[in-house]
């Protein structure tokens, strides 16, 4: 979080790693998404990209709230759009459109920021119960 305010202020998401690591993501999500077959590009494809870009969507949103309890709802979505790319990805790697390689990239990231995404929704917890 690198000592980053959680107080809602004008685009305060840029300044937060977690949002800058969703925005990364979800780039590295669309060139991947690339070499999917053209079959699945309103399924599999769509489905990923979507799922993704919610992710940095969310923390943005969040972090523009009035509000703590807002904010660590909007990290709770953007932490269940992280659970719906896991299982894409798994499906589409079962299905052969991406690597081992590409998979365990896309697998670090994710842990990544599931990680501060886990630390920062604490940090704001507590400061609901201290409000």
């Amino acid at each position: 979080m690198n000592g980053e305010s959680i107080t809602p202020y004008k685009r305060a998401h840029k300044k937060l790693d977690i949002w800058q690591e969703g925005v990364a993501l979800a780039t590295h999500i669309y060139l991947v998404t690339e070499q999917f077959p053209k079959s699945e590009v309103y399924g599999l494809t769509s489905q990923m990209r979507r799922a993704v870009v919610s992710v940095p969507s969310n923390i943005a949103e969040g972090a523009a709230r009035n509000s703590s309890k807002e904010f660590a709802q909007f990290l709770n979505i953007a932490g269940g759009s992280l659970s719906e790319l896991e299982t894409q990805v798994e499906i589409a790697y079962n299905l052969n459109y991406m690597s081992d390689e590409q998979r365990k990239e896309i697998d670090r990231k994710v842990d990544s920021i599931t990680g501060k995404l886990a630390r920062l929704i604490t940090t704001v917890r507590r400061n609901i119960k201290d409000q």
